[in-house]
């Protein structure tokens, strides 16, 4: 690849950093996931967002992502129905907020596997489908017009290291045995919030798609 395109590449790669790194129901979930069960289920997470991103961004590259902004009402269902299972999930994490925690950092809380917590991950990246056309959007304005062949090999599997690397290291910093701590002595209200945040976010959602349709 020429110079050129490879600073396009990591023009395209900062800028989706960035957007990983905004506080969302993804670093919601990833650091309530590893403080509250283990480093193993965090990491997990962690990949599960990062197949989510490389799915995103493959949808993007493949055209697809053109279809949901030209049939309005697709894209607003599948922003609806995102926005439903975000509130789920914070309904979920409310609901748990009293359950007793057993053996917090050694992988057995509440029976959930380390593969089920990557699904988990997997679903609330993808329940939004305003990211897809946010990758769209970052690839249309940094790409250019006719990229190589190797450029667009490249992009999906970078983005899931970048996705997956930026969880990870938020899956470290919550797993650790202090933050574990805290969280056992503030559970009922750490949870609490979590809960409100995720569903709160699924609300907004919601009521953008809404919106939209009324306009």
């Amino acid at each position: 690849m020429t110079l050129t395109i490879t600073a396009t590449l990591f023009s395209i790669l900062g800028a989706i950093a960035i957007g990983a790194m905004s506080p969302g129901p993804s670093f919601i979930l990833v650091s309530r996931l590893s403080v509250s069960r283990s480093r193993l289920h965090g990491l997990a997470a962690a990949i599960g967002m990062g197949l989510g991103g490389a799915l995103f961004a493959t949808l993007a590259l493949a055209g697809l992502t053109a279809l949901l902004q030209q049939v309005a009402w697709l894209y607003l269902t599948l922003k609806v129905l995102g926005g439903i299972y975000l509130v789920y999930l914070g309904i979920r994490i409310w609901q748990g907020a009293r359950l007793p925690v057993a053996d917090v950092g050694t992988g057995t809380y509440d029976g959930r596997s380390a593969l089920s917590c990557l699904a988990i991950a997997f679903a609330t990246q993808i329940s939004n489908p305003k990211t897809a056309v946010v990758y769209a959007s970052i690839f249309a304005a940094l790409m250019p017009a006719s990229p190589p062949a190797a450029a667009l090999l490249i992009l999906p599997p970078a983005i899931f290291v970048i996705e997956a690397g930026w969880y990870a290291i938020v899956a470290l910093a919550f797993s650790a045995r202090r933050s574990q701590a805290v969280y056992l002595r503030f559970k009922l209200w750490v949870d609490r919030a979590a809960g409100v945040v995720m569903g709160g976010l699924g609300v907004r959602l919601i009521s953008e798609s809404l919106s939209s349709a009324k306009n």
